[in-house]
């Protein structure tokens, strides 16, 4: 663990907020070009070779990058997908996982040491929420993936531990820096932001020149199931949640897709699947309106302590049929890293278990 509380956090900063942190330092801006650029290849100041050494010395004494360290690391035998524990600065813990694709990398990243939003099915959730993530800890997710395998990354999705827009400044920012051509120079097409439901969030995110695509988490159809597996669902119903996504299409132009995990005996019956098709249409359709739906299917990770079973794969097919009569296009997740135990929340979570830490601050929106 390293006190950085009196450095400046510099890998959270723009271009142009170096320039402005070098200035005050009586270094000249033209400097926060390269300083950007070697801090997202993942090299410490030591390692920034094209600046002088007078200049590394204090900025080391003056500010850190930081980027996470490799606590643990899992492969799988079968696919290649790579499953990280991150050490942060402050001790505390935190997941991604880096998978092959033939159309590039992807890496699925954390926007918070634990999670607030209580949803019954999710490891990352239980203990509570520890803190939010700056938007260096979420770079720096990416730049330690990277270096490690040697492989570039294109394609980002926020689906890890935590609510994205709970951490809606630090996620915004990081959605910039990371689009930054001087840096990693991500897409924003290249990425995927989850949400469980915050309906002012994503009000405020429609408002944003973003063009991520957004991802809700909705796992039930009517308010009673879902509110019995997602407390968020008691502040911002179902219906609320699609009127949310309907403006968010009409401003943006951005295709929005459903996750729904498929929790046996709990939502994943034919009847389930006619809700799921109806709700969709009559939440999201609206005359002289176009709204493509697509809805990914995942059978949920089973946790002990939920008590909660994975739908069988008779059950996925049917439900998933269910949705394609109903007019809905439905994609079936394709699941990496089942040797590794690859699924959100549970490296950490055996970790706490093991070090008896398991807990947090228990914050949630109910």
């Amino acid at each position: 663990m390293t006190d950085n509380t009196e450095k400046v956090d510099l890998l959270s900063m723009t271009p142009d907020e170096v320039a402005e942190f070098l200035s005050s330092l009586g270094e000249p801006k033209y400097r926060a070009k390269q300083i950007f650029g070697w801090m997202h290849r993942g090299e410490d100041f030591d390692g920034m070779t094209n600046i002088s050494k007078k200049l590394r010395e204090t900025l080391k004494e003056k500010a850190v990058v930081n980027i996470p360290t490799v606590e643990e690391k899992l492969v799988s035998k079968i696919d290649g997908t790579i499953k990280y524990l991150f050490g942060l600065s402050d001790g505390n813990v935190i997941e991604s996982v880096f998978m092959r694709y033939k159309h590039g990398n992807t890496i699925c990243i954390s926007s918070e040491v634990g999670c607030p939003m209580g949803c019954k099915f999710c490891a990352s959730t239980i203990g509570g929420l520890v803190r939010r993530l700056a938007p260096s800890e979420l770079l720096g997710q990416v730049i330690a993936a990277e270096k490690d395998t040697g492989e570039r990354i294109s394609n980002i999705v926020m689906m890890g531990i935590g609510e994205p827009l709970d951490n809606y400044d630090s996620t915004v920012k990081f959605l910039r820096l990371v689009g930054d051509p001087d840096g990693l120079n991500i897409g924003s097409r290249h990425i995927s932001v989850s949400t469980c439901g915050l309906v002012d969030k994503i009000d405020e995110l429609s408002k944003l020149d973003l063009g991520i695509t957004l991802s809700i988490s909705l796992h039930a159809a009517d308010d009673e199931t879902r509110s019995s597996i997602m407390p968020v669902n008691k502040r911002w119903g179902v219906s609320e949640l699609l009127d949310a996504c309907r403006r968010y299409f009409a401003a943006t132009g951005r295709r929005i897709s459903f996750e729904y995990t498929l929790i046996s005996g709990k939502n994943d019956s034919t009847e389930d699947a006619r809700h799921l098709a109806s709700a969709l249409k009559h939440g999201l359709y609206r005359k002289s309106e176009s709204f493509p739906i697509h809805v990914n299917l995942i059978p949920v990770n089973e946790v002990a302590e939920t008590g909660f079973k994975r739908s069988g794969a008779d059950a996925v097919k049917r439900f998933a049929d269910e949705l394609g009569r109903q007019g809905i296009n439905a994609t079936v997740r394709r699941r990496l890293g089942s040797d590794i135990n690859a699924s959100c929340g549970q490296l950490r979570r055996n970790k706490m278990l093991a070090d008896g830490s398991l807990g947090g601050i228990q914050e949630t929106l109910v």
